[in-house]
């Protein structure tokens, strides 16, 4: 799948067993390309980069789950002065350094080549999960999926914090905002805010503790 949206695309392979979508951001004027969440089998990634002629310089994390991040060293081998960009929360949650690590805080602007990227904080899920704002697309992670939103009950997990994080998605992004979640976990690999809003049903819920209970016990 292909994506054309003003200064980049989002190309789409789904890899591995639990149906995890790795993106890759290409950004038109520089040829270069950023990894989302780089796991499985990504010499398909590095393959497909090569393909059409991008060099990965970013390789972006949305968290530090093992199954978005087992590829890890695999890019960095092919491309080992690629950024390894994450939220400074997950760095601190995940216990890792690398000379390569570009740490970011809510709301900072960083670049692709001509691509302006915001990372927008949204714990819940882990301490430090972040979603990726571009071009009015945003990639979301184990955060929001088309059809549900991420589980709560790992080391890590807050369900407060994820109503908190998914009430402010819902309700200072764009209705047309298109969601590129972390795995296939619904009807269509992605959607608009809008259709997640009337659609998924951890959009519906306007208190707390109704969600926390929901995304407990439901």
């Amino acid at each position: 799948m292909i994506y054309y949206k003003l200064t980049s695309s989002i190309y789409t392979l789904e890899l591995g067993p639990m149906e995890n979508f790795v993106y890759l951001i290409h950004d038109h004027v520089s040829a270069t390309a950023a990894v989302i969440d780089p796991a499985w089998n990504v010499t398909e990634v590095i393959k497909f980069a090569k393909e059409k002629s991008l060099e990965i310089s970013d390789i972006i994390l949305t968290h530090t789950h093992y199954d978005h991040i087992n590829g890890l060293p695999i890019i960095l081998a092919a491309y080992p002065m690629a950024n390894i960009r994450l939220s400074s929360a997950e760095a601190k949650f995940w216990r890792q350094t690398m000379n390569n690590f570009v740490l970011h805080q809510d709301n900072e602007i960083f670049h692709l080549g001509n691509t302006a990227i915001t990372a927008l904080h949204t714990p819940g899920h882990t301490p430090g999960s972040t979603c990726y704002y571009l071009n009015n697309q945003l990639i979301t992670g184990d955060t929001l999926f088309v059809s549900g939103c991420g589980r709560c009950d790992l080391d890590g997990g807050d369900p407060e914090q994820l109503y908190h994080s998914l009430q402010r998605i819902k309700t200072t992004l764009p209705s047309h905002t298109e969601i590129f979640p972390g795995h296939y976990y619904g009807k269509t690999p992605t959607a608009t805010l809008a259709e997640l809003v009337q659609n998924n049903p951890y959009l519906r819920f306007n208190n707390v503790k109704d969600f926390v209970h929901f995304r407990t016990y439901g």
